[in-house]
């Protein structure tokens, strides 16, 4: 009789063991329609969503999943552990009222807009990600201010204005002088996060930036599709204070550069890996600044593929007291790429986020390699003749030292004998543009100077048409 309780008690405490195993598991799964979430592409979904995050957060993390439907919303926070999966069949829209998107550690751009809303946000967050195959668009057309207006015309609700901070903007360098509050929210903005996964996910037309790392380490993106031509400012990916990244097989189409290398704080932005990427852009391709007070350093971009670019292939730019150093840029290909290679160092030294004003910047160690370069018709091209390759420090900061290897490009010709006898100015202080320094370079091939070691090897330019200036200008 003893034994067979014993048995009996031994044969329970097996049924609660197994009971458990299956009813007690961890929850890793939430889906949004459990907390209410209506995917009829009308219905605002932000307390939905932002309740299944912090309840899958909260017990442990997991995935929240968005699965089958069109679902609007306004800002959302990622926390801790959990990870977004926006389902092939699935799209998570932008509410189009500016009042729906919250700031998230805002701050003022070059451009002098007080910035930092956005559709999916996160600060201070660990272990996060977006996934899924689906599509997360922000209708960014429905950002620009008559349209804006309209909404809130029809809603019949006022405009929140930010509460800016005072700035003196007659001794910073924006480029426009009136401080104004910006409406258009990015799309993903990922503020000191650490351990970011972005993968296998469509990012559409954002109002401004579509994915930015601001003071993040430990992230990576890979197989995102971007297309970003909806608004202004529609930057692709950016790349700001962040350290430890690898950005790989991505495709970015965008309306502003498409993938951005800043520094908005004096922290730099460094050991970063770029690769196996499809890049076009109206403004630059590949480009280091132009914020840039942090420095950059140790930064890999290799095997990318550069189509349809009117602002510049790969841009170099230190303006506000960044020192750029061992950087690699290798094996890119461009087709139809206005001015391919532009490196500047410049002394703007706009400051942001309330920081001292920094020393002018410095460039060496930075090497170029097996490029190979067709730009964009004379018809096309920003310029009135083409160049290839336009490498300018200052008379009193001179850039240190580039390698240049293996580089081919391909010209329209054009250049008249006025364009060779072209002097360009310094400009020292303005906005680093190659169109800024004129119609025109006096050189087709290579324009240099102040610089205090420029090696080339291999460098070659070849002509569709006559141009009456000479192929290389340099020290």
């Amino acid at each position: 009789m003893k034994y067979l309780l014993q048995s009996g008690k031994l044969i329970h405490a097996l049924w609660v063991m197994i009971f458990c195993a299956f009813s007690c598991e961890q929850k890793s799964i939430w889906d949004i329609r459990d907390f209410g979430a209506v995917g009829d592409s009308l219905t605002l979904n932000t307390l939905a969503i932002q309740n299944a995050i912090d309840q899958c957060s909260q017990k442990g993390g997991g995935e929240v999943i968005i699965a089958k439907g069109v679902y609007v919303s306004g800002t959302i926070l990622l926390r801790d552990d959990v990870t977004l999966v926006v389902r092939e069949n699935a799209k998570l829209l932008s509410s189009v009222n500016p009042n729906h998107f919250q700031p998230i550690d805002p701050f003022i751009d070059a451009t002098g807009q007080y910035r930092g809303q956005c559709l999916i946000g996160a600060i201070d967050a660990k272990n996060i990600g977006i996934k899924g195959g689906g599509t997360i668009d922000g209708r960014g057309e429905m950002f620009k201010i008559g349209k804006i207006k309209k909404t809130m015309s029809q809603l019949g609700e006022e405009l929140i204005a930010p509460s800016m901070p005072k700035v003196d903007t007659s001794k910073q360098n924006y480029v426009n002088k009136k401080l104004r509050p910006s409406y258009r929210p990015f799309l993903i903005r990922l503020v000191r996060s650490e351990g970011v996964n972005i993968a296998n996910i469509n990012l559409r037309q954002p109002a401004a930036w579509t994915l930015h790392f601001y003071q993040c380490k430990d992230f990576v993106v890979d197989r995102v599709d971007i297309y970003s031509h909806a608004n202004q400012n529609n930057d692709g990916i950016d790349i700001d204070s962040s350290t430890d990244g690898l950005i790989t097989n991505t495709h970015v189409n965008s309306g502003d550069d498409a993938i951005c290398f800043k520094a908005t704080s004096p922290l730099p932005t460094e050991r970063i890996t770029v690769k196996e990427c499809r890049l076009s852009s109206h403004w630059g391709a590949i480009k280091f600044g132009t914020e840039s007070m942090g420095d950059f350093r140790d930064i890999t971009v290799s095997n990318c593929k550069i189509y349809d670019t009117k602002g510049g292939g790969i841009k170099l730019l230190s303006v506000d007291g960044a020192n750029i150093s061992n950087i690699k840029i290798d094996s890119i290909q461009m087709e139809n790429t206005d001015m391919p290679l532009f490196v500047r160092q410049g002394e703007r030294r706009l400051t942001y986020r309330d920081a001292d004003r920094l020393p002018i910047g410095s460039m060496e160690n930075i090497s170029i390699s097996n490029i190979s370069a067709t730009t964009r018709s004379i018809e096309e091209s920003r310029l009135s003749a083409p160049s290839g390759i336009f490498i300018t420090g200052t008379s009193n900061h001179p850039i240190q030292g580039i390698a240049l290897e293996n580089i081919e490009i391909t010209l329209p010709g054009g250049g008249t004998e006025a364009h060779a006898l072209l002097e360009v100015p310094e400009n020292e202080t303005m906005y680093p543009e190659f169109t800024k320094f004129g119609d025109a370079l006096p050189a087709y091939g290579l324009y240099a100077r102040h610089i205090v070691e420029l090696e080339t090897e291999n460098i070659r330019f070849i002509l569709n048409g006559e141009d009456a200036r000479d192929e290389m200008i340099k020290p």
